[in-house]
Parts: C-alpha cells; structure tokens; sequence
C-alpha cells in the first residue's frame, strides 16, 4: 500500500505524488482511492487502492538507475507494418516497465530519423517521452526542462 507523498508512476500516464487517500461512495460501497498528481500535464487521477496494483502503480526508480537504464536499453527491430508496430509499442507502454518505454521512446526516435512515422505513432512517440519526463522529475526532483535535458543528453551518450 502507499501512502500519501509517495512517487509513484501509473502506466499510460506518467509519474506523480500521491496527493491524498480518499473515501468514495461506490454502487453502495465505500472504497479507497489514491489521489494522484501527474508532475506532466496538470492531471489528477484516482486510482482505487484495490486495484492499483493490477493498475500497474509502482514506485518510482532510483536516479542513478533511471539514467542507467535509459542508457543501456537498446533500439530494437520492429515490424515495417505501422499497425503492428503501433500494436506492439502500446502493450509495452502500458506495461510501465521503464526499460520498455525507453526501448519504444528509442526504438521511434531511430525509425523517425530514417523514415516517416505516422501521425498516431508521432503521438506515441510523444507520450513515451511524457511518461519517461515524469520519471525523470520525480526521480531527480527536477523541473520539467531540465528533466527533459537530462533525457536529450542520456540519449547521446548511449548512442
């Protein structure tokens, strides 16, 4: 279980604070709920505490391991099939493993320096980086510029 001020990162949509722990009232029955900040965005989420495990919700990773995998993690080959490509980038990106976000932030990075994406997989390209951003935020408790600095420069030396 968390607990408020805990930096958590929920798959899809990045990291964030636990803000508070709430009662609501649901079909009848009182259930507990995390209020969770989003450092990317402006977004509040609640996420029952019963399920926030099933969710995904993990803890936030250490600073020295965030860059650490950032810069291990390796392109990968994916399929020429945008479809498919897109299929597969979105079951690893709701995993909220971050060496998989990272190997889908890369792996579209590389395939849009060499050739066009589509506009959905520009956009995907754009959440991963988000959900990486957030990470790096709560993990280094950075802003948001620098968190992003330190995502460009973690990139270039793996590269």
């Amino acid at each position: 279980m968390f607990a408020v001020g805990d930096r958590v990162l929920y798959p899809m949509y990045g990291a964030g604070i636990i803000e508070g722990i709430e009662d609501k009232l649901v079909d009848g029955i009182k259930t507990a709920y995390y209020v969770l900040k989003i450092s990317v965005g402006n977004l509040k989420i609640s996420i029952s505490v019963n399920r926030a495990e099933e969710k995904g919700i993990r803890n936030i990773i250490a600073p020295n391991e965030v860059l650490d995998i950032i810069e291990k993690t390796d392109v990968i080959e994916m399929p020429d099939n945008w479809n498919v490509r897109y299929k597969q980038n979105m079951e690893k990106l709701k995993t909220g493993d971050l060496k998989t976000e990272v190997e889908v932030y890369k792996t579209l990075i590389m395939r849009e320096r060499s050739k066009m994406l589509s506009s959905i997989e520009k956009k995907m390209l754009g959440n991963a980086k988000q959900i990486i951003v957030s990470e790096i935020i709560m993990s280094h408790d950075v802003d948001k510029p620098t968190a992003e600095r330190i995502l460009s420069e973690t990139i270039s030396r793996s590269a």
